[in-house]
C-alpha cells in the first residue's frame, strides 16, 4: 500500500541500500527511520521469522510499527548456501544494521571486522545494551537501563520506581543509530571509507536524564522524582473535573496568569498579593492548587478545553493511546497512514514526526510477510529460477 505522493527517487536516502539483521525494537527502529527516508531496507529473517512477529500484549504492535518500508528475505544463515546469499546481498549494500550479541555476528562472519575487509566503504550500525566499557558484557533491556540509569526513579513516586510508558530507549537508540548512519554516509563522501557506528540503550538513557544530572551540577540539589518535583510553574497540573474526566492545565508566566484570571472571572485571585508573580504562585501551591481544583471541578473537560484554547493557554485532555486513531489533528495533517497488517487486516500507523518540504514521509511498503521478497531479491542477485527453486527445496530459504 503506497501513500507517499513523492516518487521514491525524490526521498533523501533514495539509492541507499540497508541490509538489517534486527529484531524487537531498537534495531528495527533504525531501519524504519532509514526506510521512511527513502532507503531500500532489506530485513534478513531466520526461516522461523523474526520472533517479534509473535509477541503478545504490549509487544503486539512492535513488528508492524517498526518494520514498515522494508522488504523481507528469509534465509538459513547457518547453512553455507544461506551465508553465501547474505554475503552477496551485503555486497550490494551501503549500510548493515544489527542488534544481536557481538559473538553471534562474529560466529556468522557478519561482524564489522569481517565485513569491512570485504568492503571498506561499508557502514555498519551496531545497536547494543552498552557502549564498550565495564558493563558491555551485560544483557540489557529498555527497562533494565531505565532502572539503573535514573529514568525509572524520575518517573515514579519516591520509593516506587516506574518505567516510562513507552520503549523510549529502544526507540531513541534506534533513531540515534540512524543519525549515526547518515553522518557516516556524509563522511564517506569525503573520505571514501565506511565505519562502524554504535548506539546503546544505557547511554541513550543517560542522555534522557542528563537534564536532571545537570540540575544537580548547577544547583547542588538532587532532582526530585517528577511526581514530587518542585514545579517551576505555579499551575502545571492534572485536574479532575466534571463527570470524572481529567485534563492537564498550565498557566506559566505572569501574562498567562492575568489571562487565566480574566477568562474565569477570578478577580479575587488576581488581586491577591500572595500570588502576584509566578514564583509567588509556586510558593503558594500548597493552598492555591486545592483552591483551583475546587473552582474548576464544576466545568467539563470540553468546557475547559474550549476556554483555554480560546485564550491561548496550554491544556491537554488526558487521552488513551487507542483514541489517537480518531484525533482530528492527526487525521487532518496526514500524521496517520493506511497500512495493511501481515495478516491482511487494515489499520493506520503513525508516521515519523517531521516534514520535508512541507510533506510527511509516508508509507511505501506495508510491514512484509515473512520471506515476501525472497524470490525477487534472489533473482536480483543473479540466481536463476531453477536455482531459486532448489534453494527452497533444500530449506535454505523461505
Amino acid at each position: 500500500m503506497t501513500t507517499d505522493t513523492r516518487s521514491p527517487s525524490a526521498l533523501p536516502l533514495a539509492g541507499i541500500r540497508v541490509v538489517e539483521f534486527t529484531h524487537m525494537v531498537m534495531g528495527p527502529t533504525c531501519g524504519m527511520t532509514l526506510g521512511d527516508l527513502g532507503a531500500d531496507v532489506i530485513k534478513v529473517e531466520p526461516l522461523a521469522g523474526d520472533s517479534t512477529r509473535k509477541l503478545l500484549g504490549s509487544g503486539a504492535g512492535f513488528y508492524p510499527l517498526f518494520n514498515r518500508n522494508k522488504k523481507s528475505i528469509a534465509v538459513d544463515l547457518k547453512s553455507p548456501q544461506g551465508r553465501e546469499i547474505v554475503l552477496k546481498l551485503i555486497a550490494t549494500a551501503d549500510i548493515v544494521s544489527e542488534n544481536f550479541k557481538t559473538e553471534t555476528m562474529q560466529k556468522l562472519g557478519l561482524d564489522y571486522s569481517s565485513l569491512s575487509k570485504l568492503d571498506p566503504r561499508l557502514i555498519y550500525v551496531s545497536h547494543k545494551g552498552f557502549l564498550p566499557g565495564p558493563y558491555d558484557h551485560r544483557t540489557a533491556l529498555d527497562e533494565v537501563v531505565q532502572m539503573m540509569g535514573g529514568l525509572a526513579y524520575m518517573t515514579g513516586r519516591p520509593g516506587d520506581p516506574l518505567r516510562a510508558g513507552s520503549s523510549v530507549n529502544d526507540i531513541m537508540g534506534g533513531i540515534f543509530g540512524a543519525v549515526g548512519a547518515m553522518a557516516a554516509l556524509m563522511q564517506r563522501q569525503q573520505t571514501g571509507k565506511g565505519q562502524e557506528v554504535q548506539s546503546a540503550l544505557f547511554e541513550n538513557n543517560i542522555f534522557l536524564v542528563a537534564q536532571h544530572m545537570m540540575q544537580f551540577a548547577v544547583t547542588g540539589k538532587a532532582a526530585a522524582p517528577m511526581p514530587e518535583r518542585i514545579s517551576p510553574w505555579g499551575i502545571y497540573d492534572v485536574f479532575s473535573v466534571k463527570d470524572s474526566e481529567q485534563i492537564f492545565l498550565a498557566v506559566v508566566g505572569d501574562g498567562q496568569w492575568k489571562t487565566f484570571c480574566e477568562a474565569f472571572g477570578y478577580a479575587d485571585l488576581f488581586a491577591d498579593p500572595r500570588v502576584t508573580t509566578n514564583n509567588d504562585r509556586v510558593l503558594a501551591r500548597g493552598w492555591l492548587i486545592p483552591e483551583l481544583r475546587t473552582r474548576l471541578a464544576q466545568f467539563s473537560r470540553a468546557e475547559l478545553s474550549q476556554r483555554f484554547e480560546q485564550v491561548g493557554l496550554p491544556f491537554a485532555p488526558i487521552t488513551d493511546p487507542q483514541h489517537l486513531f480518531d484525533d482530528p489533528h492527526l487525521q487532518a495533517t496526514g500524521g496517520l497512514a493506511p497500512m495493511e497488517l501481515p495478516d491482511g487486516r487494515q489499520t493506520q500507523v503513525p508516521l515519523l514526526p517531521l516534514t520535508l518540504g512541507g510533506e510527511r514521509l509516508g508509507l511505501r511498503l506495508d510491514p512484509p510477510k515473512l520471506g515476501e521478497h525472497t524470490d525477487a531479491l534472489l533473482q536480483s542477485l543473479g540466481y536463476s529460477a531453477g536455482e531459486v527453486a532448489a534453494l527452497h527445496a533444500q530449506g535454505v530459504v523461505l
